[in-house]
């Protein structure tokens, strides 16, 4: 049986009326599976900023490829 590792994604979002909200945190198996879950509660939300949490190191996360580097180390 394979396990599937979650990594946390620290969100900043701005939601549809215009309120800041920071450090929203979600698990996902990737950046686009978080950004999912975060629009399944905060739907047409702008995504200011999103940080990946691998560890006890912050890493931003701009693409894919930063994800797969993470897992990769």
């Amino acid at each position: 049986m394979q396990s599937h590792q979650f990594i946390k994604y620290a969100f900043r979002i701005k939601t549809r009326l215009g309120v800041i909200v920071d450090n929203l945190m979600i698990h996902g198996r990737d950046e686009h599976d978080a950004q999912r879950k975060l629009r399944q509660v905060y739907h047409d939300c702008q995504i200011i900023e999103c940080i990946c949490h691998h560890g006890s190191v912050r890493v931003p996360v701009s693409s894919f490829e930063d994800v797969a580097n993470l897992i990769v180390r």
